[in-house]
């Protein structure tokens, strides 16, 4: 391992509500399947098995992602909207049923608070095709998967599948795939398999797959080369843990395919922007720039090379929260900021994993008013953020001159 340092339902009848106490994390059950070593010591890390072992799951939904998705366009079947008109396919299903499964069988105790339910599946004849995804990416023995073991997987961390109260507590938060639209357009678009741990009340690790990740550095090899056409998504893989940062390696080497391959990590720190109108800036694809505060003293342009006076550049970004966390904390990004809107409910799975990944590289995350996001607020089921005016994720030098700009907006 090389390490290397970067700057830049029809539900269930009468379904069981459990209320999850002091949980114990020392329930590891099975053996952790994972191809990949950390990048720090085990020793230096509380929650090191729980970590691998999440990276490990990670990575196999990102490949039955990837699978699914290479089906999507040859079969319309595979496409379907749900009473909110998201796009959501069998990999949302799959892809949170693998995970649940696996982490259940690791760490029982653990609840998962996730986005979906088996309804849907039910109700739209998806039960079969659920199934045949998961099984190919289970570690189930020689078990043979059941569709009663996929769909009760799935409500594991459906709406009600735990009531919480007001104590701290200790829970997974899933999202399967956030940027689904992205994800049924094809490869050209981000979208990412997010999963984050919280122990009494504190997000410790969290682990971001993004599977069509372009990795930069070899793009520019490759216009070096001339070979400029040629475009690297090897996908990505980000973890991270409480006091030991945020690191990211490829999620898969194109060259070998499935093949097991030696992981390098990278550590990854935020941007050194410090001033306002030279920051890089992401916004989420439902809002626009002037309905953001910023906008009452800078313009947006889209074109790096055309940034003038009062103006900044908004990057285009995909569908999705969590691709944004991803490049703010890769360094790519400086800001992505959100406007908290009377009729959308922001959900614990689109921010969680990423408030870690931006902490431990050196940002950081609040709502407009600089305070922390409670990821209590929601005290039954630990499913909604209510962030005061909205959330703003910054590489920390540029945190409280933007709120000072939302403030006197």
């Amino acid at each position: 391992m090389n390490v290397l340092i970067h700057s830049a339902t029809s539900r269930f009848p009468n379904p069981r509500l459990h209320r999850p106490l002091r949980t114990s994390l020392r329930q590891c059950v099975f053996s952790v399947r994972s191809s990949f070593n950390l990048p720090f010591q085990e020793q230096k890390a509380k929650y090191y098995e729980h970590l691998q072992a999440a990276v490990g799951v990670v990575e196999r939904a990102c490949r039955l992602c990837v699978d699914v998705q290479k089906s999507l366009f040859s079969s319309d079947g595979k496409i379907i909207e749900k009473m909110d008109k998201t796009p959501v396919t069998v990999a949302d299903f799959g892809a949170q049923a693998l995970i649940s499964l696996e982490m259940s069988k690791l760490f029982p105790s653990i609840p998962l608070v996730a986005e979906e339910d088996s309804a849907f599946v039910r109700e739209n004849n998806l039960v079969d095709a659920v199934v045949e995804v998961v099984s190919d990416k289970a570690t189930i023995g020689d078990k043979e998967l059941s569709q009663d073991d996929v769909l009760k997987a799935i409500d594991r961390g459906g709406k009600d599948a735990y009531v919480f109260g007001p104590e701290p507590a200790t829970y997974w938060i899933l999202d399967p795939i956030d940027g689904t639209r992205g994800f049924v357009k094809g490869s050209e678009a981000l979208y990412v398999v997010g999963l984050a741990l919280i122990v009494e009340g504190e997000i410790v690790l969290g682990v971001m797959g993004c599977p069509n990740w372009q990795d930069e550095h070899l793009d520019e090899f490759n216009k070096v080369q001339g070979d400029a056409g040629t475009v690297s998504r090897s996908g990505i893989i980000m973890i991270s843990h409480v006091g030991c940062g945020t690191w990211r390696t490829k999620l898969w080497d194109l060259q070998i395919g499935n093949n097991k391959m030696d992981h390098n990590w990278t550590r990854c720190l935020v941007d050194g922007f410090h001033l306002v109108d030279q920051a890089r800036y992401c916004i989420p694809e439902s809002q626009t720039w002037e309905s953001l505060p910023l906008s009452t003293q800078f313009d947006a342009v889209t074109n790096a090379n055309s940034v003038g006076e009062k103006q900044i550049l908004l990057l285009p970004a995909c569908c999705g929260s969590l691709c944004k966390y991803l490049m703010v904390a890769s360094g790519r990004a400086s800001v992505f900021i959100v406007r908290a809107r009377t009729k959308t409910i922001i959900k614990v799975w689109d921010h969680a994993v990423g408030v870690i990944c931006i902490s431990e590289a050196g940002g950081r995350v609040t709502d407009w008013k600089g305070s922390q996001l409670d990821f209590a607020a929601d005290q039954i089921e630990r499913r909604v953020l209510f962030p005061s005016g909205g959330i703003l994720v910054t590489n920390d030098r540029l945190h409280n001159q933007i709120l000072e700009i939302i403030s006197s907006s």
